[in-house]
């Protein structure tokens, strides 16, 4: 084996070390500031050595990068994982061989510009327009068990760690690499301090600043809240365990803070994603789970209740209404035969002793198993395979839409990111927007089993708290469930994999950070200067016209 072989074998190896380890062991964000120069290294021996064609050594990487945090996802789907983890891993090559291409047309530091902007611009993509989805590894998720240092998300957002990791990776890299060329050493004094200073502030900075913004917790009103985890196998709640066990184990389980609850002020009851399901919408009064929390509330007027449904929009119709409703039969109409068309949704609803249902349904879908992505495209090409491989939610159709919270004289609204919405940083300040107080999110991480991913899954909480500046409740079905404040520090956590009951209390904030504001101005910057180095380097490539040597 050659001695280039080893070293990119190392390089490839400590590359998914460095980028596994902030996903994996928590307070290890700081080492993503690091990750990227195992490949940075590489390309440069690369081109030293004129090697070509290493864009399988970047593909390998990413590969490996993606498999060792994220192959849990084949606890819940074989293939699945394997198509979210080669998918995704080709299109961050594919970054790299554009930055590989760039190198060839343009010089000094330009490529480099081009890399950074051209991963901020497709995590942008990823995380706002595409339907094929798989955001999990963000680069600026990479601080979400190291929250201490990114309290400035408040301001840039989770892309705003993506964009320090580049500038840390990048700065850091090019002063190593001036030194090993001997250029340092023929710059003036001024030249090498500002350098070493512009290394140093590229790395720290972000630090620092995190540092200075205060975290003291603001007096104002709060809301009780109360946290249902009732521990359900997701493989067995839908058919083994029936739905009368399920709700009585809800209610015997709010037994638990019953004196708590008793105290005559307004408290919030949540309960996970899916908690029930066949939840006709048209119907939703004759729900076995809706009437017997309807029971339960009667007793406790000042009480909400949220939970998460597998819910049905029913129409009626003689065509289909479109590519993803389900055709249940033929019914008479006012005198008319039609069909009687179903629509699922993965949703959320708020109920009282009023009998209303607030309701929302999860628009972020999981790309496979909820979402039939580009259905004009694969609706015609999976009816060609036997139909339904894969899932057929409908999502809210809207920017993301707060709930109310009503009792007596107190009523503020509820921002409810149901499971992987939780992953979209701007789509959850869109809650925020529509006036959401408190952030809950409701979620069921038991497909996984006990792996890194549940873990995962709950940390990325808390930079949405920090986001949005506002306390984040999170319930889920076997955990973790836990009370968040907008800093991101975590006040009360639940067990996992037993049921549990977490009782406290959640700071309502009406005021807005910066990131809510104003979005995700750190995307559309990558965006723009993107587009701006990609067209200078196609017209670098035109105007060098055709090779001599080849002709083309």
């Amino acid at each position: 084996m050659k001695k280039e072989t080893i070293s990119f074998c190392l390089l490839a190896l400590l590359f998914t070390l460095l980028m596994s380890l902030p996903f994996l062991a928590p307070g290890a964000g700081w080492v993503a500031l690091v990750g990227f120069l195992p490949l940075l290294c590489m390309d440069y021996i690369a081109g030293k050595n004129g090697k070509k064609h290493i864009w399988w050594w970047h593909f390998l990487c990413f590969l490996l990068w993606n498999a060792v945090t994220t192959w849990w996802v084949a606890n819940a789907t074989v293939g699945g994982a394997i198509f979210a983890i080669a998918a995704n891993a080709l299109q961050m090559s594919l970054v790299f061989g554009l930055f590989r291409w760039s190198k060839r047309r343009l010089g000094g530091v330009l490529p480099y510009l081009l890399l950074a902007s051209a991963w901020l611009a497709w995590e942008k993509y990823y995380l706002s327009v595409a339907e094929i989805s798989w955001p999990w590894l963000v680069l600026g998720n990479s601080f979400a068990n190291t929250t201490g240092i990114v309290q400035w998300y408040r301001v840039t957002g989770h892309l705003g760690g993506s964009l320090w990791i580049w500038i840390s990776n990048l700065a850091i890299f090019g002063l190593v690499i001036s030194i090993l060329e001997g250029r340092f050493k023929l710059w003036n004094s001024k030249a090498r301090a500002a350098a070493i200073a512009g290394t140093v502030i590229a790395v720290f900075g972000p630090m620092i600043w995190s540092a200075c913004i205060p975290t003291k917790q603001a007096d104002g009103d709060k809301v009780k809240v109360v946290l249902v985890q009732p521990n359900f196998d997701p493989y067995e709640k839908h058919g083994a365990v029936s739905r009368e066990d399920q709700d009585n184990r809800f209610i015997e389980l709010l037994g638990m803070a019953e004196d708590f609850i008793s105290d005559g002020e307004p408290c919030l009851i949540i309960g996970p994603e899916t908690f029930t399901d066949r939840f006709i919408l048209e119907d939703y009064d004759q729900n076995i789970t809706f009437n017997r929390f309807q029971e339960w509330l009667s007793a406790h007027p000042r009480c909400n209740i949220l939970f998460g449904v597998s819910a049905y929009s029913r129409s009626y119709s003689v065509r289909r209404p479109n590519l993803l409703a389900y055709d249940m039969g033929e019914t008479v109409v006012d005198g008319y035969r039609k069909h009687v068309w179903y629509q699922s949704h993965n949703s959320a609803i708020i109920t009282d002793t009023s009998r209303r249902c607030d309701i929302f349904h999860k628009g972020k879908l999981v790309p496979g198993t909820e979402l039939t992505p580009y259905p004009k495209v694969f609706v015609p090409l999976e009816n060609l395979f036997g139909g339904n491989l894969m899932g057929k939610c409908v999502d809210q159709g809207s920017p993301a839409k707060s709930l109310l919270f009503s009792s007596g004289d107190k009523q503020f609204r509820l921002g409810v990111p149901i499971c992987y919405e939780s992953v979209y940083g701007d789509y959850c300040a869109g809650y925020v927007r529509d006036g959401a107080s408190v952030i809950t999110v409701i979620t069921n991480d038991a497909w996984w089993g006990d792996t890194a991913g549940y873990r995962q899954h709950f940390s990325f909480s808390r930079l949405r708290a920090i986001e949005t500046g506002r306390t984040v409740v999170r319930c889920a079905n076997t955990g973790i469930s836990a009370i968040i404040d907008p800093h991101g520090k975590v006040l009360q956590k639940g067990p996992c994999w037993e049921p549990a009951v977490i009782t406290g209390e959640a700071a309502l904030n009406d005021g807005k950070t910066f990131f809510v504001r104003y979005g995700d101005i750190v995307g559309r910057l990558g965006v723009f200067s993107f587009i701006l180095l990609l067209a200078a380097a196609v017209f670098r490539s035109i105007k060098k016209g055709p090779s001599k040597k080849t002709g083309r």
